[in-house]
């Protein structure tokens, strides 16, 4: 009885330290019933966002294997958010989050076998073409999770990098990024409909918050801590890792999906969004890193050579 008392005591500073009165509370959990896993999950509702285009089976494959791979991604920008936001990191509670953060990618890079191998390719090249001008390209959640990484420089296509003009904004940067390849013609300067919806329903949240998380990327706090820490080999490694899964793994698993069902050897196939996704999924040609400092010259000219 005695630990019970404690217990209620306890509850009540807590909602009178709120202003609220803690009887309120206390008729709530008369009243209210047991949760249940169902209801606290949401099973039935989230088995009930899967809607097909077509009648072919594997569209179903297709939707929640793409439904799982938002959350996951979704699982890691939890984890960015609040290494971004931590006013007080040190180098364990840094390494614990980017523990995580490459669990999550890697289990979005192991399971692409589910795509790869989990659906008929007839069926798949018969939906599909239900899909245009989707793509997988308007994934914001991928962009949030770069955006949190690592400074937009570091995301510019390939051949702007090296020719920054002396002043330029956010939205410069985002002009040229290097997913711009998938939806702009760099001849005429025109951006294909896909690119233009995706940047019509995002690009000013992904300007926002390139310039909120400026200073407080996860590239950004490294580089802030003291040099005890920034030395940390664990810290270093864990960096280093999420490069790897993100921007070299994650894309090659991807591409030798779409190889699966969009080359036959003798044709290969447009992506439903229009791109040339052989060169678009290589990480050799994109080259995003997002922690060059802590990769030596050599690595970034042979960057994903290793892994192809």
């Amino acid at each position: 009885m005695d630990s019970n008392n404690e217990l209620i005591q306890k509850i009540n500073e807590k909602y009178i330290s709120m202003g609220l009165e803690p009887e309120a509370f206390y008729k709530g959990l008369l009243y209210s019933k047991p949760i249940n896993y169902w209801d606290y999950i949401e099973v039935e509702s989230l088995l009930s966002l899967q809607k097909p285009r077509t009648d072919y089976p594997d569209e179903m494959v297709f939707i929640m294997y793409h439904q799982v791979t938002e959350l996951l991604l979704n699982m890691m920008t939890h984890e960015m958010h609040q290494v971004c936001n931590n006013e007080n990191l040190t180098a364990d509670y840094f390494i614990e989050k980017l523990g995580r953060m490459n669990r999550y990618i890697q289990m979005l890079a192991n399971s692409f076998d589910v795509m790869r191998l989990g659906m008929d390719p007839n069926q798949y090249n018969e939906f599909r073409f239900s899909l245009t001008p989707a793509s997988g390209f308007q994934c914001a959640s991928f962009r949030f999770a770069e955006i949190y990484s690592t400074d937009i420089e570091n995301l510019l296509d390939t051949r702007v990098k090296g020719n920054l003009p002396a002043n330029y904004d956010t939205a410069f940067l985002f002009e040229n990024i290097y997913w711009q390849a998938a939806g702009k013609d760099h001849k005429t300067e025109k951006k294909s409909y896909l690119l233009n919806l995706f940047e019509e329903k995002y690009l000013d949240k992904f300007i926002a918050m390139a310039n909120e998380y400026k200073t407080k990327n996860i590239w950004q706090k490294y580089v802030a801590m003291p040099e005890k820490d920034k030395n940390n080999p664990a810290l270093i490694q864990a960096l280093k890792d999420l490069d790897i899964e993100f921007n070299i793994k994650w894309p090659i698993v991807h591409l030798r999906a779409a190889e699966q069902y969009l080359d036959n050897g003798s044709k290969v196939i447009k992506a439903t969004g229009g791109s040339d996704w052989k060169k678009y999924l290589h990480p050799m040609y994109q080259k995003r890193v997002f922690f060059p400092g802590l990769w030596s010259k050599e690595e970034l000219d042979n960057w994903a050579k290793d892994y192809d």
